[in-house]
Protein backbone atom coordinates (compact mmCIF):
# COMPACT_ATOMS: atom_id res chain seq x y z
CA UNK A 1 0.00 0.00 0.00
CA UNK A 2 1.46 3.33 -1.09
CA UNK A 3 1.81 6.04 1.56
CA UNK A 4 0.86 9.66 0.92
CA UNK A 5 1.44 12.73 3.11
CA UNK A 6 -1.12 15.55 2.80
CA UNK A 7 -0.30 19.01 4.21
CA UNK A 8 -2.98 21.74 4.35
CA UNK A 9 -4.06 24.21 7.04
CA UNK A 10 -7.73 23.58 6.17
CA UNK A 11 -9.03 20.65 8.25
CA UNK A 12 -12.06 20.18 6.00
CA UNK A 13 -9.89 19.82 2.91
CA UNK A 14 -7.67 17.33 4.71
CA UNK A 15 -10.65 15.25 5.81
CA UNK A 16 -12.16 15.03 2.32
CA UNK A 17 -8.84 14.24 0.57
CA UNK A 18 -7.98 11.61 3.18
CA UNK A 19 -11.38 9.96 2.72
CA UNK A 20 -11.12 9.95 -1.09
CA UNK A 21 -7.60 8.54 -1.12
CA UNK A 22 -8.24 5.86 1.48
CA UNK A 23 -11.20 4.73 -0.62
CA UNK A 24 -8.61 4.05 -3.36
CA UNK A 25 -6.49 1.96 -0.95
CA UNK A 26 -3.82 4.57 -0.28
CA UNK A 27 -2.41 4.95 3.24
CA UNK A 28 -2.81 8.63 4.14
CA UNK A 29 -1.18 10.77 6.85
CA UNK A 30 -2.20 14.40 7.29
CA UNK A 31 -0.63 17.51 8.83
CA UNK A 32 -1.93 21.06 9.23
CA UNK A 33 1.41 22.89 9.38
CA UNK A 34 4.91 22.70 7.91
CA UNK A 35 6.76 21.91 11.15
CA UNK A 36 4.51 18.96 11.96
CA UNK A 37 4.82 17.54 8.42
CA UNK A 38 8.64 17.74 8.58
CA UNK A 39 8.60 15.92 11.91
CA UNK A 40 6.36 13.19 10.44
CA UNK A 41 8.58 12.81 7.35
CA UNK A 42 11.64 12.28 9.53
CA UNK A 43 9.96 9.31 11.17
CA UNK A 44 8.31 7.70 8.16
CA UNK A 45 9.02 7.18 4.44
CA UNK A 46 6.30 8.39 2.05
CA UNK A 47 5.81 7.64 -1.65
CA UNK A 48 4.21 11.03 -2.38
CA UNK A 49 3.31 14.33 -0.71
CA UNK A 50 0.52 16.76 -1.58
CA UNK A 51 1.26 20.21 -0.16
CA UNK A 52 -0.73 23.46 -0.03
CA UNK A 53 1.16 26.53 -1.22
CA UNK A 54 -0.04 28.78 1.65
CA UNK A 55 0.88 27.41 5.10
CA UNK A 56 1.17 30.35 7.47
CA UNK A 57 4.80 31.07 8.32
CA UNK A 58 6.24 28.80 5.60
CA UNK A 59 4.94 28.43 2.07
CA UNK A 60 4.52 25.11 0.28
CA UNK A 61 7.57 25.53 -1.94
CA UNK A 62 9.83 26.10 1.07
CA UNK A 63 8.26 23.08 2.77
CA UNK A 64 8.80 21.02 -0.39
CA UNK A 65 12.53 21.80 -0.28
CA UNK A 66 12.68 20.82 3.40
CA UNK A 67 10.86 17.55 2.72
CA UNK A 68 13.26 16.77 -0.12
CA UNK A 69 16.16 17.09 2.30
CA UNK A 70 14.57 14.26 4.30
CA UNK A 71 13.18 12.13 1.45
CA UNK A 72 15.08 13.27 -1.69
CA UNK A 73 13.24 11.08 -4.22
CA UNK A 74 9.69 11.75 -2.98
CA UNK A 75 7.54 13.46 -5.65
CA UNK A 76 5.45 16.41 -4.42
CA UNK A 77 2.25 17.90 -5.84
CA UNK A 78 1.57 21.54 -4.96
CA UNK A 79 -1.95 22.98 -4.81
CA UNK A 80 -3.33 26.38 -3.91
CA UNK A 81 -6.32 28.68 -4.16
CA UNK A 82 -4.01 31.43 -5.33
CA UNK A 83 -3.04 29.94 -8.65
CA UNK A 84 -0.86 32.00 -10.93
CA UNK A 85 1.41 31.10 -13.80
CA UNK A 86 4.35 32.52 -11.84
CA UNK A 87 3.67 30.26 -8.83
CA UNK A 88 3.23 27.24 -11.09
CA UNK A 89 6.50 27.88 -12.91
CA UNK A 90 8.36 28.52 -9.65
CA UNK A 91 7.01 25.34 -8.01
CA UNK A 92 7.96 23.18 -10.98
CA UNK A 93 11.35 24.84 -11.34
CA UNK A 94 12.20 24.09 -7.73
CA UNK A 95 11.22 20.44 -7.84
CA UNK A 96 7.44 19.97 -7.74
CA UNK A 97 6.07 17.09 -9.78
CA UNK A 98 2.90 19.01 -10.73
CA UNK A 99 0.61 21.86 -9.73
CA UNK A 100 -3.15 21.96 -9.11
CA UNK A 101 -5.28 25.04 -8.53
CA UNK A 102 -8.13 25.11 -6.00
CA UNK A 103 -10.93 24.43 -6.37
CA UNK A 104 -10.04 21.22 -8.22
CA UNK A 105 -11.95 18.14 -9.25
CA UNK A 106 -11.04 15.21 -6.99
CA UNK A 107 -10.91 12.96 -10.03
CA UNK A 108 -8.20 15.26 -11.40
CA UNK A 109 -6.26 14.95 -8.15
CA UNK A 110 -6.66 11.16 -8.14
CA UNK A 111 -5.49 10.96 -11.75
CA UNK A 112 -2.52 13.20 -10.98
CA UNK A 113 -1.56 11.06 -7.97
CA UNK A 114 -1.87 7.82 -9.95
CA UNK A 115 0.27 9.20 -12.77
CA UNK A 116 2.84 10.59 -10.35
CA UNK A 117 3.18 7.34 -8.39
CA UNK A 118 3.43 5.32 -11.60
CA UNK A 119 6.27 7.45 -12.92
CA UNK A 120 7.94 7.43 -9.52
CA UNK A 121 7.86 3.63 -9.42
CA UNK A 122 9.38 3.49 -12.90
CA UNK A 123 12.07 5.97 -11.89
CA UNK A 124 12.95 3.88 -8.84
CA UNK A 125 13.13 0.72 -10.96
CA UNK A 126 15.49 2.41 -13.41
CA UNK A 127 17.65 3.69 -10.55
CA UNK A 128 17.72 0.25 -8.94
CA UNK A 129 18.68 -1.29 -12.27
CA UNK A 130 21.48 1.23 -12.75
CA UNK A 131 22.72 0.66 -9.19
CA UNK A 132 22.66 -3.08 -9.72
CA UNK A 133 24.40 -2.88 -13.08
CA UNK A 134 27.25 -0.83 -11.64
CA UNK A 135 27.44 -2.91 -8.45
CA UNK A 136 30.65 -4.60 -9.60
CA UNK A 137 32.01 -2.59 -12.51
CA UNK A 138 30.11 0.68 -12.57
CA UNK A 139 30.14 1.30 -16.33
CA UNK A 140 26.52 0.91 -17.29
CA UNK A 141 26.69 3.66 -19.95
CA UNK A 142 30.25 2.99 -21.12
CA UNK A 143 29.32 -0.35 -22.65
CA UNK A 144 27.35 1.55 -25.25
CA UNK A 145 30.62 2.71 -26.79
CA UNK A 146 30.87 -0.47 -28.88
CA UNK A 147 28.38 -1.81 -31.38
CA UNK A 148 28.92 -5.36 -30.11
CA UNK A 149 27.83 -4.46 -26.58
CA UNK A 150 24.87 -2.50 -27.96
CA UNK A 151 23.69 -5.72 -29.57
CA UNK A 152 24.24 -7.64 -26.33
CA UNK A 153 22.12 -5.15 -24.39
CA UNK A 154 19.40 -5.36 -27.02
CA UNK A 155 19.36 -9.13 -26.46
CA UNK A 156 19.17 -8.56 -22.71
CA UNK A 157 16.22 -6.22 -23.20
CA UNK A 158 14.36 -8.75 -25.35
CA UNK A 159 15.16 -11.64 -23.00
CA UNK A 160 13.92 -9.71 -19.97
CA UNK A 161 10.46 -9.45 -21.54
CA UNK A 162 10.00 -13.25 -21.57
CA UNK A 163 10.52 -16.01 -19.02
CA UNK A 164 12.64 -18.44 -21.06
CA UNK A 165 15.93 -19.86 -19.78
CA UNK A 166 19.04 -17.91 -20.79
CA UNK A 167 22.52 -19.15 -21.59
CA UNK A 168 25.42 -16.68 -21.29
CA UNK A 169 28.77 -17.53 -22.81
CA UNK A 170 31.83 -15.39 -22.29
CA UNK A 171 35.42 -15.47 -21.12
CA UNK A 172 36.33 -14.88 -17.48
CA UNK A 173 36.02 -11.23 -16.53
CA UNK A 174 33.54 -10.20 -19.23
CA UNK A 175 30.68 -9.64 -16.75
CA UNK A 176 28.43 -12.71 -17.06
CA UNK A 177 26.98 -12.36 -13.57
CA UNK A 178 26.46 -8.64 -14.20
CA UNK A 179 24.32 -9.48 -17.25
CA UNK A 180 22.42 -12.13 -15.28
CA UNK A 181 21.56 -9.63 -12.53
CA UNK A 182 20.51 -7.07 -15.10
CA UNK A 183 18.21 -9.62 -16.74
CA UNK A 184 16.64 -10.44 -13.38
CA UNK A 185 16.02 -6.83 -12.36
CA UNK A 186 14.54 -5.98 -15.77
CA UNK A 187 12.24 -9.01 -15.77
CA UNK A 188 8.81 -9.70 -14.29
CA UNK A 189 10.61 -11.69 -11.56
CA UNK A 190 12.42 -8.61 -10.26
CA UNK A 191 10.59 -8.73 -6.92
CA UNK A 192 11.66 -12.34 -6.40
CA UNK A 193 15.08 -13.47 -5.17
CA UNK A 194 18.25 -13.59 -7.26
CA UNK A 195 20.22 -16.65 -6.19
CA UNK A 196 23.67 -17.41 -7.62
CA UNK A 197 25.96 -20.41 -7.34
CA UNK A 198 29.39 -21.08 -8.82
CA UNK A 199 29.33 -24.74 -9.82
CA UNK A 200 33.13 -24.88 -9.94
CA UNK A 201 33.55 -23.65 -6.37
CA UNK A 202 31.57 -26.40 -4.59
CA UNK A 203 32.91 -29.98 -4.26
CA UNK A 204 30.84 -32.65 -6.00
CA UNK A 205 29.99 -34.33 -2.67
CA UNK A 206 28.39 -31.13 -1.36
CA UNK A 207 26.77 -29.81 -4.53
CA UNK A 208 23.53 -31.81 -4.33
CA UNK A 209 22.88 -30.69 -0.76
CA UNK A 210 23.56 -27.06 -1.72
CA UNK A 211 21.19 -27.20 -4.67
CA UNK A 212 18.31 -29.23 -3.22
CA UNK A 213 18.78 -29.01 0.54
CA UNK A 214 18.45 -31.91 2.96
CA UNK A 215 16.32 -33.25 5.79
CA UNK A 216 17.50 -33.79 9.33
CA UNK A 217 19.44 -37.06 9.56
CA UNK A 218 19.93 -37.32 5.80
CA UNK A 219 23.63 -37.99 6.40
CA UNK A 220 26.14 -37.99 9.24
CA UNK A 221 26.33 -34.50 10.69
CA UNK A 222 22.92 -33.36 9.41
CA UNK A 223 21.63 -32.38 12.85
CA UNK A 224 18.93 -30.23 11.29
CA UNK A 225 17.39 -29.77 7.87
CA UNK A 226 18.50 -27.12 5.42
CA UNK A 227 16.69 -25.39 2.57
CA UNK A 228 18.45 -25.69 -0.78
CA UNK A 229 19.34 -22.88 -3.16
CA UNK A 230 16.66 -23.98 -5.63
CA UNK A 231 14.00 -23.51 -2.97
CA UNK A 232 15.45 -20.10 -2.08
CA UNK A 233 15.15 -19.07 -5.76
CA UNK A 234 11.41 -19.82 -5.90
CA UNK A 235 9.54 -17.06 -7.85
CA UNK A 236 12.88 -15.49 -8.78
CA UNK A 237 16.00 -16.25 -10.80
CA UNK A 238 18.60 -18.99 -10.28
CA UNK A 239 22.00 -18.18 -11.77
CA UNK A 240 24.24 -21.21 -12.38
CA UNK A 241 27.71 -19.86 -13.08
CA UNK A 242 30.36 -22.09 -14.65
CA UNK A 243 27.73 -24.75 -15.36
CA UNK A 244 30.26 -26.57 -17.54
CA UNK A 245 32.00 -27.65 -14.31
CA UNK A 246 28.91 -29.41 -12.95
CA UNK A 247 29.50 -33.19 -12.63
CA UNK A 248 27.57 -35.32 -15.13
CA UNK A 249 25.79 -37.10 -12.26
CA UNK A 250 24.39 -33.75 -11.08
CA UNK A 251 23.49 -32.73 -14.62
CA UNK A 252 20.97 -35.58 -14.72
CA UNK A 253 19.29 -34.33 -11.53
CA UNK A 254 19.29 -30.72 -12.73
CA UNK A 255 17.65 -31.79 -15.98
CA UNK A 256 14.83 -33.45 -14.02
CA UNK A 257 14.22 -30.23 -12.05
CA UNK A 258 14.04 -28.21 -15.26
CA UNK A 259 11.61 -30.68 -16.83
CA UNK A 260 9.33 -31.37 -13.85
CA UNK A 261 9.71 -28.15 -11.83
CA UNK A 262 10.18 -30.14 -8.62
CA UNK A 263 12.89 -31.96 -6.66
CA UNK A 264 13.43 -34.04 -3.53
CA UNK A 265 15.73 -32.77 -0.77
CA UNK A 266 18.35 -35.28 0.37
CA UNK A 267 16.66 -37.71 2.76
CA UNK A 268 13.22 -36.35 1.90
CA UNK A 269 10.23 -38.22 0.55
CA UNK A 270 8.06 -35.23 -0.38
CA UNK A 271 8.68 -33.28 -3.60
CA UNK A 272 9.29 -29.55 -3.43
CA UNK A 273 7.75 -27.50 -6.23
CA UNK A 274 9.91 -24.70 -7.59
CA UNK A 275 9.21 -21.87 -10.03
CA UNK A 276 12.49 -20.20 -10.98
CA UNK A 277 13.97 -18.87 -14.16
CA UNK A 278 17.32 -20.44 -14.98
CA UNK A 279 20.24 -18.39 -16.24
CA UNK A 280 23.34 -20.48 -16.90
CA UNK A 281 26.80 -19.21 -17.77
CA UNK A 282 30.15 -20.64 -18.75
CA UNK A 283 33.53 -19.57 -20.08
CA UNK A 284 33.76 -22.77 -22.12
CA UNK A 285 32.21 -23.90 -25.39
CA UNK A 286 29.48 -26.29 -24.26
CA UNK A 287 29.15 -27.84 -27.70
CA UNK A 288 32.79 -28.87 -27.47
CA UNK A 289 32.19 -30.18 -23.93
CA UNK A 290 29.32 -32.28 -25.30
CA UNK A 291 31.63 -33.80 -27.92
CA UNK A 292 34.10 -34.65 -25.19
CA UNK A 293 31.40 -36.31 -23.12
CA UNK A 294 31.63 -33.76 -20.30
CA UNK A 295 28.17 -32.23 -20.75
CA UNK A 296 24.77 -33.72 -21.50
CA UNK A 297 23.22 -32.71 -24.81
CA UNK A 298 19.65 -32.80 -23.42
CA UNK A 299 20.59 -30.42 -20.58
CA UNK A 300 22.32 -28.14 -23.09
CA UNK A 301 19.11 -27.79 -25.09
CA UNK A 302 17.15 -27.06 -21.88
CA UNK A 303 19.35 -24.15 -20.85
CA UNK A 304 20.32 -22.95 -24.34
CA UNK A 305 16.96 -21.32 -25.13
CA UNK A 306 18.12 -17.69 -25.40
CA UNK A 307 21.88 -17.57 -26.00
CA UNK A 308 23.83 -14.40 -25.19
CA UNK A 309 27.52 -14.17 -26.04
CA UNK A 310 29.63 -11.56 -24.27
CA UNK A 311 32.49 -10.43 -26.52
CA UNK A 312 35.95 -10.32 -24.94
CA UNK A 313 37.55 -6.93 -24.41
CA UNK A 314 40.02 -7.49 -27.26
CA UNK A 315 37.03 -7.51 -29.66
CA UNK A 316 35.76 -4.15 -28.40
CA UNK A 317 38.94 -2.18 -27.83
CA UNK A 318 37.22 1.14 -28.45
CA UNK A 319 35.81 0.79 -24.93
CA UNK A 320 39.22 0.48 -23.28
CA UNK A 321 39.97 4.26 -22.98
CA UNK A 322 36.54 4.92 -21.44
CA UNK A 323 36.74 2.02 -19.02
CA UNK A 324 40.31 2.92 -18.08
CA UNK A 325 39.32 6.52 -17.32
CA UNK A 326 36.41 5.36 -15.19
CA UNK A 327 38.59 2.96 -13.17
CA UNK A 328 41.19 5.70 -12.84
CA UNK A 329 38.68 8.13 -11.37
CA UNK A 330 37.17 5.48 -9.09
CA UNK A 331 40.52 4.39 -7.64
CA UNK A 332 42.02 7.88 -7.45
CA UNK A 333 39.06 8.99 -5.32
CA UNK A 334 39.37 5.90 -3.13
CA UNK A 335 43.12 6.48 -2.62
CA UNK A 336 42.73 10.26 -2.31
CA UNK A 337 45.07 11.02 -5.21
CA UNK A 338 44.91 13.83 -7.78
CA UNK A 339 45.51 12.14 -11.16
CA UNK A 340 44.47 13.85 -14.38
CA UNK A 341 44.55 10.89 -16.76
CA UNK A 342 46.80 8.67 -18.87
CA UNK A 343 49.72 9.61 -21.06
CA UNK A 344 49.32 8.90 -24.78
CA UNK A 345 51.85 6.05 -24.59
CA UNK A 346 49.97 4.53 -21.62
CA UNK A 347 46.72 4.52 -23.60
CA UNK A 348 48.58 2.97 -26.53
CA UNK A 349 49.89 0.21 -24.27
CA UNK A 350 46.40 -0.46 -22.94
CA UNK A 351 45.05 -0.70 -26.48
CA UNK A 352 47.79 -3.09 -27.62
CA UNK A 353 47.32 -5.60 -24.80
CA UNK A 354 45.13 -8.63 -25.56
CA UNK A 355 43.42 -8.64 -22.11
CA UNK A 356 42.91 -12.36 -21.46
CA UNK A 357 41.30 -11.40 -18.13
CA UNK A 358 39.03 -8.85 -19.85
CA UNK A 359 37.37 -6.05 -17.85
CA UNK A 360 38.42 -7.53 -14.51
CA UNK A 361 42.05 -7.57 -15.61
CA UNK A 362 41.80 -3.99 -16.90
CA UNK A 363 40.34 -2.79 -13.61
CA UNK A 364 43.10 -4.49 -11.61
CA UNK A 365 45.76 -3.06 -13.93
CA UNK A 366 44.48 0.49 -13.52
CA UNK A 367 44.13 0.09 -9.75
CA UNK A 368 47.74 -1.08 -9.56
CA UNK A 369 48.93 1.89 -11.63
CA UNK A 370 47.01 4.37 -9.47
CA UNK A 371 48.46 2.83 -6.31
CA UNK A 372 52.05 3.00 -7.59
CA UNK A 373 52.11 6.38 -9.35
CA UNK A 374 53.72 9.43 -7.74
CA UNK A 375 52.81 11.73 -10.64
CA UNK A 376 49.64 13.50 -11.74
CA UNK A 377 49.22 11.18 -14.76
CA UNK A 378 49.54 7.44 -15.38
CA UNK A 379 52.55 6.77 -17.59
CA UNK A 380 53.28 3.71 -19.71
CA UNK A 381 55.94 2.34 -17.33
CA UNK A 382 53.14 1.64 -14.80
CA UNK A 383 50.97 -0.26 -17.31
CA UNK A 384 51.54 -4.01 -17.60
CA UNK A 385 55.23 -3.51 -16.89
CA UNK A 386 55.54 -6.97 -15.38
CA UNK A 387 54.10 -9.01 -18.26
CA UNK A 388 53.90 -9.26 -22.01
CA UNK A 389 51.56 -6.75 -23.63
CA UNK A 390 51.13 -8.72 -26.86
CA UNK A 391 49.78 -12.16 -27.77
CA UNK A 392 51.75 -15.17 -26.52
CA UNK A 393 51.00 -17.39 -29.52
CA UNK A 394 51.77 -16.99 -33.21
CA UNK A 395 48.65 -16.15 -35.21
CA UNK A 396 48.11 -16.76 -38.90
CA UNK A 397 49.31 -13.98 -41.19
CA UNK A 398 45.73 -12.97 -42.03
CA UNK A 399 44.71 -12.86 -38.34
CA UNK A 400 47.84 -10.91 -37.37
CA UNK A 401 47.23 -8.42 -40.19
CA UNK A 402 43.59 -7.89 -39.16
CA UNK A 403 44.54 -7.48 -35.49
CA UNK A 404 47.15 -4.90 -36.44
CA UNK A 405 44.74 -2.98 -38.67
CA UNK A 406 42.04 -2.90 -36.01
CA UNK A 407 44.45 -1.82 -33.24
CA UNK A 408 45.94 0.83 -35.51
CA UNK A 409 42.51 2.24 -36.39
CA UNK A 410 41.37 2.36 -32.77
CA UNK A 411 44.56 4.22 -31.78
CA UNK A 412 44.22 6.57 -34.75
CA UNK A 413 40.59 7.47 -34.02
CA UNK A 414 41.31 7.78 -30.30
CA UNK A 415 44.21 10.14 -31.06
CA UNK A 416 42.07 12.36 -33.32
CA UNK A 417 39.00 12.17 -31.03
CA UNK A 418 36.83 10.77 -33.81
CA UNK A 419 37.86 13.26 -36.49
CA UNK A 420 37.96 11.05 -39.62
CA UNK A 421 39.39 13.77 -41.89
CA UNK A 422 42.30 14.36 -39.54
CA UNK A 423 42.79 10.62 -39.08
CA UNK A 424 42.89 10.09 -42.86
CA UNK A 425 45.59 12.76 -43.20
CA UNK A 426 47.71 11.18 -40.45
CA UNK A 427 47.28 7.74 -42.02
CA UNK A 428 48.02 8.99 -45.53
CA UNK A 429 44.78 7.54 -46.87
CA UNK A 430 41.74 8.87 -48.67
CA UNK A 431 38.86 9.65 -46.34
CA UNK A 432 36.53 7.24 -48.20
CA UNK A 433 39.08 4.42 -47.86
CA UNK A 434 39.41 5.06 -44.14
CA UNK A 435 35.62 4.96 -43.74
CA UNK A 436 35.61 1.56 -45.47
CA UNK A 437 38.20 0.23 -43.02
CA UNK A 438 36.27 1.61 -40.04
CA UNK A 439 33.13 -0.05 -41.35
CA UNK A 440 35.01 -3.33 -41.88
CA UNK A 441 36.08 -3.43 -38.21
CA UNK A 442 32.80 -2.05 -36.85
CA UNK A 443 34.45 1.06 -35.36
CA UNK A 444 32.17 4.06 -34.89
CA UNK A 445 34.12 7.39 -34.90
CA UNK A 446 31.31 9.18 -33.01
CA UNK A 447 32.09 7.04 -29.96
CA UNK A 448 35.44 8.81 -29.69
CA UNK A 449 34.34 12.40 -30.23
CA UNK A 450 33.61 13.19 -26.58
CA UNK A 451 36.76 11.61 -25.24
CA UNK A 452 38.27 14.98 -24.24
CA UNK A 453 35.15 15.94 -22.31
CA UNK A 454 34.50 12.49 -20.87
CA UNK A 455 33.12 12.68 -17.35
CA UNK A 456 35.55 10.02 -16.21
Amino acid sequence: MEKILIVDDDQNVLKVIKMRLEARDYQVTTATDAEKSIEIARQEIFDLAVVDLRLGSKNGIELMEELHKTIPDMPIIIFTAYGTIENAVEAMRRGAYSYLTKPFEYNDLLAEIKDCLGKSRLSKEVKNLRDLVKERYGFEHIVYKSEKMKKVLEQVSHASAVDSNVYIEGESGTGKELIAKTLHVASARKDGPFVAINCAAIPETLLEGELFGYERGAFTGAAKGRKGLFAHAHTGTFFLDEISEMPVSMQVKLLRVLEEKEFYPLGGDKPVRVDARIIAATNKNLEEEIRRGNFRKDLYYRIHVIPIRLPPLRERKEEIPYLARYFLKKNAEKMNKQISGFSATAIQKLLLHSWPGNVRELENTVECAVALTTRDAITDDLILDFRESGPTVVNSFKSAKENFERDYLVQLIELTHGNVSQAAKLAGKFRADLYELLKKYDINPSNFRDARQDTF
